[in-house]
């Protein structure tokens, strides 16, 4: 037994009290991002929202991660093999792994997850995602397998996409439903609070798996519907990141030496769904009248800054099978024409809503409005809030009584193939509140080329089934194809290792600020 000096060890204590005393406080690192919409939900399966599941990635993880690249690198899941018919995956789990409640992560999490969303009692909003696994069976605590109902070619884009996270089986028993306001995950980052219309603030997980992460503090998400406000907060040092950048703002931005301004390739396409089962929209002469109408070239310009192309078909370039088209030609002459063989000679009178109401949407749908007041199309635009957003479109269940018509919106492709550029967006199963073919599209053709395509690994095969696709719904024209933008942001020159990624999401795994 070792025998210690009392009046030594109480005068060292004391002297070390004192030095500490004396000493300044150590800052602690906190990095806040603008944002320019409110989250939806914290519900990684219930949100179909690049920004409510890019910021889940603090909190929460999943099998599999897209590098900054969209590359699949692996996370909760260290390995996986496949059945030669396709239909089996093996996956080996990461041991060792806790959720922020302390309850562990293994093949049981894993099953109660993808079992929760397979589950169509609970409604949520990503079932189709996942709508193809049959069963998932936990073989031991670090092994699970998933056996699908059928091949599904895309699968593990799937499992990568920012949906599909592991929560805690704990948290989901304790709050059920309302585990979208206490996110329970094995990120870095474990939750604070959310207030929906203000910010979400998570906070440094001391259990983290990964040693050394996560570099920073605190995070927080500040929604900033301002467009010059967001730019101004990374001036004052308000927010250390801000995206989207203002477009009009980034010459000016450039010019400050304390910031760097980053002009990021995209896979995210701007687009106008057409209501095709409400008139006018149902005669494709309109639809393809109303791509006629608008100058994309100009669209880039006045609401870009010119960071903007116009959309080179129906998948922007970057997604896996994207098939590169001439862009609809800009012909208010050729619209006209087509309006008045559709009849419709005077044009007609609709509304135009859009998804966000951040500054560059209001500039978008401005633009939009006047365009096609230009071949007699008089459209009212209405700039819609999150919640608008999910009431009047996302939660609609019949068809006929959908109230939109023109929808403007814009989406990525995150899992980096095409089936996610047009299963949610342009099958027949995908009508709200299902998924996001907020057209009310329903095509035999599509359907079929569609879902061949995801029962084929051939990469040939898929390419010309997703070709098949692509240009019949170029043709029919469900959408208003409008351009693929360039996703600019401004950060500090002293924060590194947060990236916008092409799909809009954000990589922040290596999040740090250098003193």
């Amino acid at each position: 037994m070792q025998h210690f000096n009392l009046k030594r060890t109480v005068a060292a204590l004391s002297l070390g009290v004192g030095l500490l005393a004396g000493m300044p406080a150590m800052a602690s690192d906190d990095v806040t991002v603008a944002v320019p919409i409110s989250l939806d939900s914290l519900d990684p399966y219930n949100t179909n929202s690049t920004l409510a599941q890019a910021v889940g990635k603090s909190y929460y993880e999943g099998l599999f991660a897209f590098d900054k690249d969209l590359n699949i690198q692996p996370l909760l899941a260290t390995g996986h093999t496949v059945s030669d018919d396709g239909k089996v995956y093996t996956f080996t789990l990461r041991q060792g792994v806790k959720f922020h409640d302390g309850t562990d992560f293994n093949a049981e999490a894993v099953k109660v997850n993808l079992e929760r969303v397979l589950d169509k009692a609970n409604g949520l909003a990503r079932y189709n995602q996942f709508n193809r696994i049959e069963k998932v069976e936990a073989v031991d605590p670090s092994t699970v397998r998933i056996t699908l109902k059928e091949p599904f070619s895309a699968f593990i884009n799937a499992l990568t996409h920012p949906s599909a996270m592991m929560i805690s089986p704990t948290a989901l028993k304790k709050w059920g439903k309302d585990i979208t306001f206490h996110p329970t995950g094995t990120g870095p980052f474990e939750f604070v609070e959310w207030k929906p219309s203000t910010h979400l603030k998570v906070k440094k997980f001391a259990g983290y798996w990964q040693k050394g992460y996560p570099k920073i503090d605190t995070l927080t998400f500040r929604t900033v519907t301002d467009n010059s406000s967001r730019g101004a907060m990374v001036q004052t040092g308000e927010a250390q990141f801000t995206y989207p950048l203002p477009y009009e703002q980034a010459k000016l931005l450039e010019k400050d030496d304390k910031l760097s301004i980053v002009a990021a390739p995209s896979i995210v396409a701007d687009y106008v769904a057409l209501n095709v089962q409400h008139k006018p929209f149902d005669d494709v002469r309109v639809r393809q009248a109303l791509n006629y109408a608008i100058n994309k070239e100009a669209l880039a310009k006045v609401a870009f800054a010119g960071y903007a192309v116009p959309s080179a078909g129906v998948i922007p370039q970057g997604v896996q099978y994207a098939e590169k088209m001439a862009p609809w030609p800009y012909d208010p002459k050729k619209a006209r024409e087509l309006l008045k063989e559709a009849g419709y000679p005077d044009g007609f009178t609709t509304s135009l809503w859009s998804a966000y109401n951040d500054g560059t949407a209001a500039k978008v749908v401005q633009f939009l409005q006047q365009q096609l007041r230009q071949v007699g199309v008089k459209a009212s635009i209405e700039l819609l809030e999150s919640g608008q957003r999910v009431q009047r479109v996302q939660s609609v269940k019949d068809a006929k009584t959908a109230p939109v018509r023109m929808y403007y919106a814009t989406w990525s492709a995150s899992t980096g193939e095409a089936d996610w550029a047009l299963r949610p967006l342009f099958a027949s199963t995908a009508w709200p509140p299902v998924f996001n073919n907020v057209s009310y599209y329903a095509d035999a053709q599509v359907d079929k080329s569609i879902s061949d395509a995801l029962l084929t690994t051939d990469p040939a095969a898929k390419t010309r089934l997703y070709n098949q696709a692509q240009e019949r719904i170029w043709e029919q024209a469900p959408w208003m194809f409008l351009v693929n933008r360039r996703l600019l942001s401004a950060q500090s020159k002293s924060l590194e290792g947060f990236y916008v990624m092409p799909d809009g999401s954000f990589q922040y795994r290596d999040v740090a600020l250098k003193h």
